[in-house]
Order: C-alpha cells, then structure tokens, then sequence
C-alpha cells in the first residue's frame, strides 16, 4: 500500500473515531447536567454555564483534528 492509499484510509477513519469521542463525551455531559438540574433546580445558572464551557471544550477536539491533520495534508492525497 503506497502512501496516498494509506493516507485516503486513515485519515476518515481518524476524523470519524475523533467524533465518536466527542460525541461520547459531549452525551455523558449533558447526561450529567440533566442529572444535577433533576436533583437541584434553583442552581440552572451554574450548572447551564458550566456545562456550555465544558462542551466547547469537548468540541475542540475536532477542531485540533482538523487543523493538524487533515488542512497540513490535502495536497498530498
């Protein structure tokens, strides 16, 4: 397998596995923000706030993905 096969491969294969993760972690936080709003109602503020930054962050591992994987090799394939 020659260098462009592999890369045509890898590439998806590692953008789809990254959004997998993202979509796991990004599930499991809004899954426990839901729990503590059920349990404690009068703190949404916090909790929406913290839960908003915590899913940016989660999200920026897709952009880390794009911008040091895919953009440095889409001349190359």
């Amino acid at each position: 397998m020659d260098f462009h096969a592999a890369l045509a491969f890898g590439l998806p294969i590692g953008l789809g596995l990254a959004a997998l993760g993202v979509g796991v972690g990004l599930g499991n936080a809004v899954s426990g923000a839901l729990e503590a709003l059920g349990r404690q109602p009068d703190a949404m503020g916090k909790i929406m706030t913290l839960m908003l930054l915590g899913a940016a962050l989660i999200e920026t591992i897709i952009f880390y993905v794009l911008a040091f994987v895919i953009f440095p090799l889409i001349g190359k394939i």
